[in-house]
């Protein structure tokens, strides 16, 4: 009996010092963070299939690294994959579900792809989540607002229809 204070005040700060280490956000492995880098920037300059390279490359080294997940949704977006951004978003979300960026970015996407009414109740999960004034809520809220963009069609995609005829 003469223990059980001094056991539970050391109980205590086990649980405390636990779970501030569990929360905290870790860094990513340093081959992983330079290929995140090298991914970013070539986002930035217009090549999202080398972005979408590195980042799958850094996925690799790291896999428990979650906000990869984030850059990756982000570059197949770019190159107009939404459903594959969809996915990676969601792949985040199941990592951190109270992650804004991941349900923002979802919506965003959901509204590329044309499916509004799924985007709005991305929407409605940010608005109990963090209000209206939430920087992911208003950027959703604005894509909504915005709409699906019109696909554009390249000519090589409609082709004449080849049929011989004998003269």
């Amino acid at each position: 009996m003469r223990f059980a204070g001094p056991a539970a005040a050391l109980s205590l700060l086990l649980a405390v010092s636990a779970s501030v280490g569990h929360g905290a956000e870790r860094a990513p492995a340093p081959r992983a963070a330079m290929l995140i880098a090298e991914g970013r920037s070539a986002l930035e300059a217009g090549q999202p299939q080398r972005a979408i390279d590195a980042f799958e490359a850094a996925l690799a080294v790291d896999p428990a690294y979650a906000p990869i997940y984030l850059d990756l949704a982000e570059a197949a977006r770019r190159e107009g994959l939404q459903g594959k951004a969809i996915r990676y978003y969601r792949e985040a979300q199941e990592r951190d579900p109270g992650n804004l960026a991941a349900i923002s970015g979802e919506g965003e996407a959901l509204v590329e792809k044309g499916a509004v009414e799924k985007a709005r109740s991305n929407l409605a999960k940010l608005q109990s989540m963090c209000g209206n004034r939430c920087e992911a809520t208003r950027r959703l809220a604005s894509a909504i607002a915005r709409g699906p963009q019109p696909r554009m069609l390249a000519a090589e995609t409609v082709l004449p229809d080849a049929s011989v005829s004998q003269n």
